[in-house]
């Protein structure tokens, strides 16, 4: 089983709030305040099954992560500076792993704009940042529904036209080889910080 800790929401009672192309990054670290999100975890369960479709459009279940560890990342392929450097971040996390000839973890990005982010969307994005890292995508109702299991905070932002944008809270998930989240990471962590935290982690669960 897994547990969700006090505040791992970015909005917890306070509504939200409109995000502009200007400032996605301000509004997110607004949002999570200047503590790291990385207390103990506890409280009510989250995770659990999904089905979605990976970008050569084949079937991937939450079965087929059990055995490795994961990095999750939930995100949209237009989100103006937040989700790049996120991504980014992610990709130079992988390199920090591989310096240290640790044991590595599956980078898992999960989009929440599945209307824009086909497959190939996905796999044109995510290349650019590093080839290993996962994109999944699916229907509308499928990526709504692993979102409310991971309790992700995300809402559509209309703009001019039909543009728009998703206010997310952009965070990282660990998961363990059990498929169960042991820590969740916030936009204030860089690459070296994240790294070291992870390796915590592993270490902690190979005593």
């Amino acid at each position: 089983m897994v547990f969700i800790f006090s505040g791992l929401l970015l909005f917890a009672g306070t509504g939200a709030v409109v995000v502009h192309k200007n400032d996605e990054r301000r509004s997110v670290l607004q949002g999570q305040g200047s503590q790291h999100a990385n207390k103990t975890i506890s409280g009510p369960m989250i995770g659990g099954p999904f089905n979605l479709f990976d970008t050569e459009r084949r079937l991937v279940t939450e079965r087929d992560l059990l055995g490795k560890w994961v990095l999750l990342y939930f995100g949209y392929t237009s989100s103006p500076d937040v989700g790049p450097e996120e991504v980014e971040k992610m990709a130079k996390v992988l390199n920090i792993l591989d310096s240290k000839q640790k044991e590595t973890v599956v980078p898992v990005f999960v989009t929440l704009d599945p209307q824009r982010d086909t497959p190939s969307q996905l796999r044109a994005y995510l290349k650019e940042f590093d080839h290993r890292i996962i994109g999944l995508t699916g229907p509308v109702s499928a990526t709504r529904q692993i979102a409310h299991e991971y309790r992700v905070y995300f809402k559509k932002i209309e703009e001019d036209g039909n543009d728009y944008l998703i206010d997310s809270s952009h965070k990282m998930y660990l998961l363990d080889p059990k498929m169960e989240i042991v820590r969740c990471f916030g936009v204030e962590y860089n690459a070296e910080q994240l790294s070291k935290e992870i390796l915590t982690e592993m270490s902690k669960k190979s005593e």
